[in-house]
């Protein structure tokens, strides 16, 4: 009798795992999917008018598209329309769209310039006011780099450096940036966490040691930010350093006798995981997507065995920015099948590492003006939406 007893609790058991594994599945647990979301797409934001008078935002670029070089191909058009992504409304349908295909989080490019925030529209408006927010995840990249001429067509062309705001801030206004992102959106439930910890990721290394006074002020305000999300009730900060060369290969470092300067400096700063923001940080882009992805796995082998923190593998759906410079290189052959595959690299890479979240991060949602965007168009129908769901929903 015990004996049948102990089989029957030993298939209740098993059922209860098997339902439990299929419930994360459908639920989308078993992978983060995190797209960078661009949120220039929003209408009735003044300070989006001086680079963009029609009033809606970065769309404006891709409706007005300049003439490229001869036998360039560049004819997009949003299956939605040119939408508000400041709605409510239309995000709720974005994020219906997204959490069906497979992506259920969203990395907010976050600004602050003057003073002030600058393109929040779109993450508090829309975003935040939809009434399925429940349903996805989000975080923020602070985007910290210069303001240029590139935003503004009308003016690309001149190539002048002017800086129209700096995104270098000093320790007073740091602080002020970070106790306001610990109380506006690192404590909403839907902030994206590893292991507790609120991720926050950071664009620009040396534009935030320029502002801050060097690389001991850096480390100091850093560690001082880790300490006040702990204050606020949370056990730490997932500090997450954008993968590119400008922020590993820093001048001012003194990396001493170590074998490997780039690795001490990333511990030197907090830094306690990573990820890529677009290929074309690391890697030659005006080539075939193939062998694009041959260059990537590769780096990610390097990062593996030369970088003490987590990384979190990234892809980038394509790169294409002459719809804002009328010059540019040109990814090619980045159907949805490739990147399809490129999805499968990213998966099989998460795969070998159990000990780690298995978050991928993709460029992106809607960056439309770099032509690296999930979101459907007149070209591709679905098809990149479909492939996230092959790959992390369906199986």
């Amino acid at each position: 009798m015990k004996k049948r007893n102990w089989l029957l609790l030993f298939v209740l058991l098993s059922c209860g795992s098997v339902l439990f594994a299929r419930e994360k599945a459908k639920n989308g647990q078993k992978y983060d999917v995190a797209a960078f979301l661009y949120p220039a797409y929003a209408a009735d934001d003044p300070r989006l008018r001086p680079f963009w008078p029609l009033g809606i935002g970065e769309w404006e670029t891709v409706m007005t598209v300049k003439k490229r070089y001869p036998g360039h191909y560049w004819e997009r058009k949003p299956l939605w329309g040119y939408i508000n992504e400041a709605d409510p409304s239309v995000m709720s349908m974005e994020i219906d769209q997204a959490t069906r295909h497979g992506v259920n989080v969203f990395i907010f490019d976050w600004y602050w310039y003057d003073g002030r925030p600058f393109m929040e529209t779109t993450l508090n408006n829309g975003f935040l006011k939809a009434d399925n927010v429940h349903k996805m995840k989000f975080y923020l990249m602070w985007a910290n780099h210069d303001v240029l001429n590139l935003w503004d067509t009308r003016l690309a062309d001149i190539q002048e450096d002017n800086v129209i705001w700096t995104g270098r801030v000093d320790r007073q206004e740091f602080e002020k940036i970070c106790k306001r992102n610990i109380e506006k959106y690192f404590k909403h439930p839907q902030y994206y966490k590893i292991d507790g910890k609120p991720v926050f990721m950071i664009y620009d290394i040396p534009q935030l040691i320029a502002g801050l006074g060097g690389i001991e002020p850096t480390a100091d305000a850093l560690q001082w930010f880790k300490e006040e999300t702990k204050r606020a009730g949370f056990p730490g900060l997932e500090l997450q350093l954008t993968m590119w060369s400008i922020n590993l290969n820093y001048s001012g470092f003194d990396g001493g006798k170590t074998e490997n300067p780039e690795n001490e400096f990333v511990k030197k700063l907090g830094f306690t995981s990573a990820t890529h923001y677009q290929f074309a940080h690391f890697t030659n882009v005006n080539e075939e997507y193939p062998k694009i992805m041959e260059q990537v796995q590769k780096e990610w082998s390097r990062i593996d065995s030369t970088y003490d923190f987590t990384y979190y593998p990234h892809i980038s759906v394509g790169w294409d920015n002459s719809p804002r410079t009328g010059r540019s290189a040109v990814m090619k052959n980045n159907t949805p099948e490739n990147f399809e595959k490129a999805l499968r690299m990213a998966r099989d890479f998460v795969d070998r590492h159990p000990e780690q979240t298995p978050l991928i991060t993709i460029n992106s949602w809607n960056e439309w003006t770099e032509t690296s965007y999930l979101m459907p168009c007149n070209v591709y129908g679905y098809g990149y939406l479909e492939a996230i769901k092959r790959v992390f929903a369906d199986e």
